[in-house]
């Protein structure tokens, strides 16, 4: 058996990356960001002058994507050429064609099996779109974070990120393949009205009251 696999799902800006981490840094697990893995490979193809919709030309690039996925310290990392990719995931070019990019299912499957491939070894709290309905079907923590389009606007203007909430919501939500979808056994806790620390503590007492049984 694998060590525990921590799903949080939810959409843009709903806070669930805070929320992970922090969960990550409370149980002493590893923190996955699976948002920064698909930007990497929007970010990448953007570099190369590759549109999005050019499938086919990605599906040829993807076994011999130059990106690694590794860690540091609690948190995973995308590298490129050697350098840990940080800035470079938010540029513009990203915000406008991840949703794109991820919507793409060579593109889920490849990076499917990296996601999946961190917790053989070691406990994680992983967060994205469909960690509980796709990548740990069968994991029991499973939480599913969001918030109302307006307060999840505000956020993300305030990271000064201009794409747009509810065109995110729109691809996320239609793509065919593993849309954002809160998994039927997946807890719901709406951060609208609840400072970060309430909700970590709401998702921390969850997961003890499982791992204790």
């Amino acid at each position: 058996m694998n060590p525990p696999a921590i799903a949080i799902d939810g959409p843009a800006a709903s806070g669930k990356s805070t929320v992970a981490k922090l969960v990550a840094s409370q149980f002493g697990y590893t923190f996955i960001n699976t948002g920064a893995m698909y930007r990497a490979i929007a970010w990448y193809l953007h570099r190369h002058g590759i549109a999005p919709t050019e499938v086919e030309k990605i599906k040829e690039l993807l076994p011999d994507i130059p990106l690694e996925f590794g860690k540091e310290g609690s948190s995973s990392t995308v590298l490129f050429a050697g350098k840990v990719l940080t800035a470079e995931l938010t540029e513009p070019a990203v915000n406008e064609t991840v949703s794109i990019v991820a919507a793409v299912p060579e593109v889920r499957s490849f990076l499917l099996r990296k996601q999946r491939e961190y917790n053989r070894s070691e406990a994680v709290v992983m967060e994205g779109r469909d960690i509980g309905s796709v990548v740990f079907p069968d994991t029991p923590f499973k939480y599913f974070v969001t918030a109302s389009p307006e307060v999840r606007a505000a956020r993300r203007a305030a990271q000064g990120l201009t794409d747009s909430i509810s065109e995110r919501d729109k691809n996320d939500a239609s793509r065919s393949c593993a849309p954002l979808t809160q998994a039927p056994d997946a807890l719901l806790v709406d951060t609208s009205d609840l400072t970060i620390e309430q909700v970590v503590r709401l998702i921390a007492r969850d997961i003890e009251s499982k791992l204790s049984h």
